[in-house]
């Protein structure tokens, strides 16, 4: 690190000097222009590069060879990354074939859109401006679609009701569809300052909403792995055991929702030890009913409740690591760090 003293210019004007080597290095000389990008913490960011404010991000690539599956995941790792523009090369000439693929794989993303479809090439662009995305609204409706997947999911299990299962299983696109947009926007903040500034949200506060929509898509993932135990002919539930169920899944809720008040809704400190404290109670029943499997006298069962108890368990802890960012984020906002 260097430093520069700041000089007065004129009697009006503020200047420092640049790093000479700096400034070679990346072309600067006399009357170029610089970005610059102050920040709410007194840091200002000098970025050596023309406007970038409305230049499109785009790339080409070649699918000429490889299967519907790794197109797929090609697919979406450009989505996430950041790309706007995507132009899919097909020397084989098989581009209709894989626009099938393509719009199958479109339908999991926001804002990406099939532009142009011929033998040789497959064009895509994206349509939403980070200008017009609020992450902080974008992870709130998460947290709704995945608490309201998770009492589904349980209700589904405990009830053997197969209709209610299956829109739990649909609604896991909708949980993955918006994390993965949370999750473009976060990973350009990264290297794009313009993107920070468009989100109106400091790359601190845009980490914490990211950790905690991977928390609620990890939570979303479970309800739809209880859910699909409905569906099994083999993974029946006596009512013995339905009542504790339910009361085990509120009580899992009830962690996850106190966790997400302190991150989401400008909860205190206090309601993230609550879902802490919580969880320890949790992890005391779920433990003292796992001891209480292994003596069950129908295997089959004890089986199909193990794997239930685990979905709620991991649940619970997801719940907890978002208490622990938020207690991050508060701490952050309040202690005075002189």
């Amino acid at each position: 690190m260097e430093t520069r003293k700041v000089q007065l210019s004129g009697g009006t004007t503020y200047t420092v000097s640049l790093p000479k080597k700096w400034a070679q290095e990346h072309g600067i000389g006399s009357g170029s222009v610089l970005a610059l990008h102050p920040s709410g913490d007194g840091s200002l960011l000098v970025e050596a590069t023309t406007d970038r404010s409305c230049i499109d991000q785009g790339v080409t690539v070649d699918i000429s060879t490889i299967s519907e599956t790794a197109l797929r995941q090609r697919i979406l790792a450009l989505h996430a990354v950041g790309f706007d523009t995507v132009t899919l090369r097909d020397n084989a000439g098989s581009g209709h074939e894989k626009a099938r693929t393509v719009e199958e794989t479109l339908r999991e993303l926001s804002g990406f859109e099939l532009l142009e479809v011929n033998e040789h090439r497959i064009k895509l662009t994206n349509l939403i401006d980070a200008q017009n995305v609020d992450i902080k609204k974008s992870v709130r409706r998460l947290r709704l679609v995945t608490l309201a997947m998770h009492r589904d999911a349980v209700s589904a299990v405990i009830n053997t009701n197969e209709e209610l299962a299956e829109r739990v299983i649909d609604r896991d696109d909708e949980a993955d569809k918006l994390f993965r947009m949370i999750t473009r926007h976060f990973r350009r903040s990264l290297t794009d300052l313009y993107e920070v500034e468009k989100l109106a949200l400091d790359r601190d506060e845009l980490f914490e909403y990211y950790y905690t929509a991977r928390q609620f898509e990890r939570i979303a993932d479970h309800a739809e792995k209880i859910a699909r135990f409905t569906l099994r002919p083999d993974a029946t539930i006596s009512s013995t055991h339905t009542e504790t169920l339910s009361s085990l899944g509120d009580a899992t809720r009830s962690i996850i929702t106190d966790a997400a008040d302190a991150v989401l809704t400008d909860g205190d400190i206090t309601t993230a030890n609550t879902a802490i404290t919580k969880h320890e109670d949790l992890s005391t029943r779920l433990t003292d009913l796992d001891r209480e499997l292994y003596d069950h006298d129908v295997p089959s069962e004890a089986y199909v409740l193990g794997l239930l108890l685990d979905s709620l368990k991991r649940s619970a802890e997801y719940g907890i690591n978002i208490a622990s960012i938020a207690i991050q984020q508060i701490t952050r906002a309040t202690v005075d760090p002189s």
